[in-house]
């Protein structure tokens, strides 16, 4: 009896294990290879919305460059060049989509005098790398960008760094190890990836508990190397002493604007908040173009971070 008592528990405790594993495993997968948007559907969805004209990307001064990863890969990586001018943003893209997404942008900040550098995150459009880590390598690739700026530029190089959703994320993570930007746009950033996964799993799954997340963590460390606890701007926000504009749009239920809240109270020194009223995740420029150029030009005045021009002036007035 005895005998088969322990053989039962074994049997029993090898399955749990196995099942255990396979969650874990299963999760972190998810994690790691998040699907990807085709190309040519955000190509097709952003000529249709008129946010990408390919007669201006086709005049507009510019050059490609491939940038090394301390990472070990490539990163592709546009240099936009309409203004003869040492003021530059480097634009961040979001999980699953890629550089097409930051036209839009670039757009914006070239009507407030600045050259633009679009990219494409790591295993996303045409740069390198296997896996996606939410900004915890993003963030030193972002550094590579960055340091490749600064080479294309020279010393005079005066630059903020934007970005959107994961993009903005990478951008205050990196700014929490190298805050040498002069300034930051964060568009509804996550203020803990650990958190932010934990409401996807329980508004899109029957899954309730931390338990999947904290065996995906597991895997996570032995197949990427790294854990998900890293991937937390609000612990390293209260290191910017650049200016900051946090950005989100009140509907986001995917992204929760609580986070930019958040972020906003642990930065200290120069910051400002605009919430909008419309707008899902990461649509707060598609709902609100105008209003959203005209907060970003009243952050640069307010900072002192742009030259007053009457197209400026205009947008704060407005």
């Amino acid at each position: 009896m005895k005998k088969r008592f322990l053989m039962a528990t074994a049997i029993v405790s090898g399955t749990l294990t196995a099942s255990f594993a396979a969650l874990g495993f299963a999760v972190s997968n998810r994690l790691m290879y998040v699907k990807n948007k085709d190309a040519s559907l955000i190509l097709e969805r952003e000529t249709n919305a008129k946010r990408y004209d390919e007669a201006w990307y086709a005049q507009i001064p510019k050059s490609e460059q491939w940038v090394e990863s301390a990472n070990g890969y490539p990163i592709k990586a546009i240099f936009l060049e309409p203004h003869t001018t040492n003021r530059y943003v480097i634009i961040c893209h979001g999980v699953t989509e890629s550089k097409m997404n930051s036209f839009k942008y670039a757009r914006m900040f070239e009507r407030l005098g600045f050259n633009s550098v679009v990219f494409d995150h790591r295993r996303h459009g045409e740069s390198g790398g296997k896996t996606t880590s939410f900004g915890h390598y993003e963030k030193l690739d972002l550094q590579a960008v960055v340091q490749a700026l600064k080479l294309h530029v020279g010393p005079s190089l005066f630059f903020g760094i934007h970005g959107e959703s994961m993009g903005a994320a990478t951008a205050l993570l990196y700014a929490g190890i190298e805050d040498s930007a002069d300034f930051y746009i964060s568009d509804c950033a996550y203020s803990d990836i650990s958190e932010q996964i934990l409401h996807v799993m329980r508004t899109t799954t029957p899954m309730r508990t931390s338990l999947a997340l904290r065996l995906a963590n597991v895997f996570l460390k032995l197949r990427d190397g790294y854990s998900i606890a890293t991937v937390s701007p609000r612990e390293v926000v209260h290191k910017i002493t650049k200016p900051v504009l946090f950005i989100h749009s009140l509907p986001d239920e995917f992204v929760l604007p609580d986070m930019a809240t958040e972020l906003f109270e642990l930065k200290q020194g120069a910051k400002q908040l605009k919430l909008f009223e419309h707008g899902a995740h990461a649509q707060s420029f598609n709902k609100n173009p105008e209003d959203y150029e005209g907060a970003v030009a009243e952050f640069l005045m307010a900072h002192d971070l742009v030259r007053p021009n009457p197209l400026t002036a205009s947008l704060v007035s407005s």
